[in-house]
């Protein structure tokens, strides 16, 4: 079944590139130009893509979610210590 009729792309193919690594609408768009002309396409590649997450993004970003955290839960950012006002003069 075609996604994009503008340059006509199946879902197979956006369903292949999300399996090479392209995580959001905006990759497949740089890999296959769906998404680029009409727009019309967009919300299906966003339901073809799911709202999970995107193991490989997490490795290009090199951030890991927490130990015990539920999948697609988001990257810790590490811990900061915490500053009062009163302390930093």
């Amino acid at each position: 079944m075609y996604v994009c009729s503008c340059f006509g792309i199946t879902e197979a193919q956006v369903k292949q590139h999300a399996d090479g690594g392209a995580c959001t609408p905006r990759q497949i768009a740089s890999a296959c130009k769906a998404g680029t002309d009409c727009g019309g396409c967009v919300r299906r590649i966003q339901a073809l893509l799911g709202r999970g997450d995107c193991p490989r993004r997490e490795l290009i970003e090199g951030r890991t979610a927490p130990a015990g955290a539920p999948a697609g839960a988001p990257a810790a950012l590490g811990t900061t210590s915490e500053v009062r006002l009163s302390d930093a003069a």
